[in-house]
């Protein structure tokens, strides 16, 4: 829909942001930083000596290799960096294995060039790789570890340097040890100009776009996927977001035997957004135990027409509302009857509508094509032809119960307009009935937040008017794949269930916790169809008997000054990331260039 670049554009910048920490199990990257260093080990020695001796020496020194690497990722991480959230030992560890992929190349060249040339070129070419594992491990000691700069120094340079001391005994009797040295002391200095003035080209990109170094928000990025701390990416937020008054409605169901609330469904004009626990991401669940807990009834919170430029910026701004959206469903209900359900499509887009009293429910699809975020004009548009039809409030939330490639904008917009209007002049017309409704939500502790099923798990709303009965599922993820919703709308038939509709309520907990293709999972792409069928089916059947005569209460409010992300900062964040990458590559191979004329022009008068 209108969104869909924009929802395209934020998975994507999580994407990239996430499969930069994207590791092996610790045992994995012990088993391949032995490799490397047996290799070099092996390698090196018998760049000196091509014999069994050379052999025998060169695993020698791998294992020392090898042995020092561990013993410095272990201080490292327990004593440099043991407050620091992101660098555990297996991440420590990762860090020392990419810089032995980086320096075991050039112990490989240098093999190969004392076959041909001389010793001295392993030496020489051992020490460029040195060269080229420092500036990887200055970088990423300044863009990820929340270091003084004393520190980041002492801790970038302290592995290498630890390896490379082996290599220095050996050399001693082949090169002149004065020259060794002073290239060493130029050789730090180069590496960690060349390093700062790469992170410093990235800086400017998010300093230019959105005024914090990019550095920064990475940072704050993997402090929340890696240990979930919010609040450093949150501060962000807040700093980019702006103010906005927030809509809140509430359709409440009261029993009509003693006005005890049985069920409320609560639809804030808030984004679940952008991703895990930032923000407003869990908003759904977190909301809907909040009501639940209040008034020991079912409550579900399904999708407004909206997109994520109403992200909330931080969990506080959440609580806020969740406090603001309690306070204000105290109330009672006063009508009796209601509509059945009424359901119109037209091959696009699918439309339900349900009169409640003086107020219509509309849930809008487009399944089985896609339905992501629909724009707020349209819901804009739907209470104006609601009232001119004589209702006096509307609801219209987003089913987001189908995503499957992409639709095109302007028709389904047209579609979905005609389909209400169409639904609207129907259920104005419908005959009324006394309401029976029976609710259950059932949390299905076998799908996870990976799986795409937040912990709201699965609500089920069944109604019960002129003898017919509806279901409204409300399923506590983001999105499902296609053809599933139909299936669930099949099995409830087959145990007496006219008709209903399928909601997800589009919860961002999920995202950001997979490296799949979208950066989460739908619900139905790994979670067994049978087994979400079951849980729903189990659900439905607990409502069944719990149908009872209602009364039905409306109350729409609103909250002032809200920080929400704001359209215009979240199009920029999401341009950064592709910004910062094409800047990456555009100054990567000039800086390290030049750093490599320097060094080999030191090393050749070394």
């Amino acid at each position: 829909m209108v969104d869909d670049a924009l929802n395209q554009n934020l998975n994507r910048a999580v994407k990239h942001y996430s499969s930069l920490f994207m590791l092996p199990s610790y045992h994995i990257i012990l088993a391949f930083i032995v490799t490397c260093c047996m290799s070099a080990g092996i390698l090196h020695l018998l760049s000196f000596s091509l014999s069994l001796e050379g052999l025998l020496s060169g695993v020698f020194l791998g294992t020392s290799l090898a042995f020092i690497t561990f013993i410095s990722d272990l201080f490292i991480s327990n004593v440099m960096l043991k407050r620091d959230p992101i660098y555990n030992h297996r991440r420590t560890s990762a860090l020392s294995l990419f810089s032995w992929i980086f320096w075991l190349p050039f112990i490989i060249m240098g093999f190969l060039a004392s076959l041909f040339i001389g010793h001295v070129w392993a030496v020489k070419l051992c020490l460029l790789g040195f060269s080229a594992a420092l500036i990887l491990r200055f970088i990423a000691m300044n863009s990820t570890a929340s270091l003084s700069l004393f520190y980041s120094l002492i801790t970038a340079l302290l592995p290498s340097t630890s390896c490379l001391v082996p290599f220095i005994f050996l050399w001693l009797g082949f090169i002149n040890a004065e020259r060794l040295f002073l290239f060493l002391a130029i050789d730090v200095i180069v590496c960690y100009l060349s390093s700062s003035l790469f992170t410093h080209f990235l800086n400017k990109v998010g300093q230019n776009l959105v005024g914090i170094p990019s550095i920064r928000i990475f940072r704050a990025f993997l402090y929340n996927w890696v240990a979930d701390l919010n609040e450093p990416f949150e501060k962000i937020l807040e700093k980019l977001g702006e103010e906005e008054d927030i809509e809140i409605s509430i359709l409440k169901f009261d029993r009509l035997d003693d006005s005890s609330p049985k069920a409320i469904i609560a639809v804030p004009s808030v984004h679940p957004g952008p991703f895990k626990n930032i923000g407003s991401s869990m908003l759904p669940s977190v909301l809907k135990k909040a009501l639940e807990e209040k008034f020991k009834c079912v409550a579900c919170v399904p999708l407004s027409l909206l997109g994520h430029e109403l992200d909330l910026v931080s969990q506080a701004e959440s609580r806020k509302l969740v406090d603001y959206t309690v306070r204000i469903a105290d109330f009672k209900g006063s009508w009796d009857s209601a509509t059945p359900l009424i359901k119109v499509s037209d091959g696009l887009s699918t439309v339900c509508c349900q009169a409640f009293g003086d107020v219509v429910f509309m849930s809008l699809s487009l399944a089985p094509k896609t339905t992501e975020d629909f724009p707020k004009d349209l819901s804009s548009f739907i209470c104006l032809e609601a009232k001119k039809i004589g209702f006096k409030s509307c609801l219209t939330v987003n089913a987001h119960n189908s995503i499957n490639g992409l639709v095109e904008t302007g028709e389904a917009l047209a579609s979905l307009k005609r389909v209400a209007i169409d639904s609207l002049q129907k259920v104005s017309s419908s005959p009324r009935g006394i309401i029976k409704l029976g609710a259950s939500t059932v949390l299905p502790a076998e799908f996870t937040l990976r799986d795409g099923m937040g912990p709201g798990g699965i609500t089920v709303l069944l109604f019960e008017i002129n003898n017919e009965k509806t279901a409204y599922v409300i399923i506590d993820g983001n999105n499902m794949v296609p053809g599933l919703r139909e299936k669930i709308l099949k099995a409830l038939n087959s145990m007496g269930i006219k008709d209903g509709e399928i909601f997800t309520t589009d919860t961002h907990c999920v995202n950001a916790l997979t490296l799949s293709r979208r950066g989460y999972h739908p619900i139905g792409e790994v979670i067994d169809h049978e087994k979400l069928i079951e849980y729903i089916q189990s659900a439905a059947a607990v409502a069944m008997t719990d149908l009872q005569p209602v009364k039905i209460g409306f109350r729409k409010a609103s909250i002032s000054k809200l920080r929400v992300i704001g359209r215009n900062a979240l199009e920029k964040l999401c341009l950064l990331t592709d910004e910062a990458f094409q800047t990456a590559k555009k100054v990567l191979i000039p800086i390290f260039s030049f750093t490599a004329f320097l060094l080999v022009t030191l090393i050749l008068i070394m």
